[in-house]
């Protein structure tokens, strides 16, 4: 009988460590092979140069290849949710914002994944506030003054937006819900044509991003009245914020982050956290990250950022239910 429990526990221990220790091992040595960086958005722009040059950087502090793997559409929510039904190996990192993780889920019928449930939170990346300008010639000057003109005027002012359900849209309905005034959106297919139409006066005025927008502020072809971020930017320093302004509910950013498929072994995503934390402050990324205007979220990570999450998802959706935006 002694004989026989010996053997039970020694098969019991070789179990043991046939199911627990190549999975801590695994971990240990995460990275052995390349990890996928799904971007839902398409190639180029501010977006793709960013995660690539993010890429690079991880890359060579992990010692695998970060492979970017653009899947965009439905606002990004496609790529991202091909991205949440990978295996929670390690090996499948995802950009999200708040569009993807928050905003589109007030915006689109179909969402099929769970911001929450469907991703483990490593790490935010940067958050881009937007600048409201105008067509120099209108009557109006200052935010206040386009409010005032606003609300004697209900929904007679058009403003632009890059497209429905994009941050120059909604950053455009939160300011209305925020001063109680009411506009009419014209959705472009992108920044261009929308910019084209507000400098030639057929649009009154519209949010954009600073890399965007400032070319045109310094050839005097746009005015710019406040921007939505907390604080001043070094590449508009003489913009004033919305809380400047005595208007800080309209404040809000762009904001991106890095997220893995749910149940990603936590030492895993801690590993990939800790080296996005010394990227996101690389000199080489700081130097992009200030060109577009951008701040990096530096303290952002992991519970903190799945609570941030939770509060951007309730903050959009107020928004949405609010303003009536919608898909055209």
């Amino acid at each position: 009988m002694q004989n026989f429990w010996k053997r039970a526990f020694a098969g019991l221990a070789a179990t043991a460590t046939l199911l627990g220790g190549p999975v801590r091992a695994a971990n240990d040595t995460w990275p052995t092979k390349p990890i996928t960086f799904v971007v839902p958005f398409t190639p180029g722009g501010i977006t793709d140069n960013t995660s690539r040059l993010l890429a690079k950087i991880l890359g060579d502090k992990l010692g695998q290849p970060v492979m970017v793997d653009n899947r965009p559409g439905a606002g990004g929510s496609i790529g991202v949710e091909a991205a949440s039904r990978q295996p929670p190996d390690g090996y499948t990192m995802i950009y999200g914002t708040q569009g993807t993780q928050a905003a589109n889920l007030a915006l689109y019928k179909n969402i099929r994944y769970d911001p929450v449930k469907d991703f483990v939170p490593v790490h935010a990346m940067s958050e881009t506030p937007l600048i409201l300008v105008i067509n120099p010639n209108r009557p109006f000057k200052t935010v206040p003054e386009l409010i005032a003109y606003a609300k004697a005027n209900p929904g007679k002012l058009n403003f632009g937006s890059a497209g429905a359900g994009t941050g120059t849209h909604l950053t455009a309905e939160l300011f209305q819900v925020a001063t109680g005034t009411k506009m009419t959106h014209v959705p472009y297919k992108g920044s261009s044509p929308a910019l084209t139409d507000l400098m030639s006066g057929n649009l009154d005025l519209m949010f954009d991003y600073p890399v965007v927008v400032m070319p045109f502020v310094q050839a005097g072809k746009l005015k710019p009245l406040a921007m939505t971020g907390k604080t001043r930017l070094s590449v508009a320093p003489e913009v004033p914020t919305m809380g400047e302004l005595g208007f800080p509910r309209a404040e809000s950013s762009a904001w991106s982050a890095v997220f893995m498929p749910a149940k990603t072994p936590p030492e895993i995503a801690k590993k990939l956290g800790d080296a996005i934390a010394q990227a996101i402050v690389d000199p080489e990324m700081l130097q992009v990250t200030e060109k577009f205007g951008s701040v990096p979220m530096k303290d952002l990570r992991d519970a903190r950022l799945g609570e941030f999450v939770k509060t951007e998802i309730v903050r959009w959706r107020d928004v949405v239910q609010q303003s009536g935006a919608k898909l055209e």
